[in-house]
């Protein structure tokens, strides 16, 4: 007598569902774009943080379009700002000058630092103008330069690296499941444990005389 065939368990009937595989790379693509996308994006920002094409000099007033959603900040060339440099803005309802944090922008031969960041309550012409008891050079720009970009592209890396753990940890988690539930079905329908009756041989248990 040949042994029986094991009994067929159908993937559908193996909980979890495999719906969870789907899921679980839905999460590792997302949270990679994502990392992606804030990589290129501040990159692409910090390239041209700093518009030294228009710089002004000490006295200088420089008059610009401002917008409450677009902050910009005001950039001193080859030094680090100080307690003698003055900078005064004026314009519709109470723009502010604000202290930034520390930053840097480079170019080829040159090194900027961020002197004030620019607060403004609406859009409209606003009127900057800047002094120092040295001879200095000015540039708008935006809020950020290498040291921000240097933040924003740690959180760039881990995104992907998240994703891709809890993704490989959802799928782990589903296939041991599923490789469990298998097994309770198997012994359910094939008797305890899963396994199979041994074939017996002719005149086995027989009493002996």
């Amino acid at each position: 007598m040949q042994p029986l065939p094991p009994p067929q368990i159908a993937a559908d009937e193996l909980r979890p569902g495999r719906h969870w595989y789907a899921t679980a790379a839905a999460i590792a693509v997302v949270l990679l774009v994502t990392g992606v996308a804030i990589g290129v994006y501040r990159f692409n920002n910090v390239i041209d943080a700093v518009d030294t094409g228009h710089e002004f000099a000490n006295g200088d007033t420089v008059t610009l379009r401002l917008e409450p959603e677009h902050e910009k900040a005001i950039w001193i060339k080859e030094r680090g700002p100080s307690s003698d440099q003055r900078c005064g803005i004026t314009g519709p309802g109470d723009p502010g000058l604000t202290q930034p944090g520390i930053d840097v922008y480079l170019t080829r031969n040159e090194t900027w630092n961020p002197l004030h960041t620019i607060r403004v309550p609406r859009a409209g012409d606003y009127k900057i103008t800047c002094t120092s008891q040295e001879p200095s050079r000015y540039a708008i720009g935006g809020p950020g330069g290498l040291v921000s970009l240097g933040g924003w592209l740690i959180l760039a890396a881990l995104l992907p690296m998240l994703g891709l753990g809890i993704g490989a940890t959802i799928a782990l988690v589903t296939a041991l499941r599923r490789r469990g539930h298998r097994k309770r079905l198997l012994a359910e329908r094939h008797g305890l444990g899963g396994g199979h009756p041994a074939h017996l041989g002719p005149g086995f248990g027989a009493g002996r005389l």
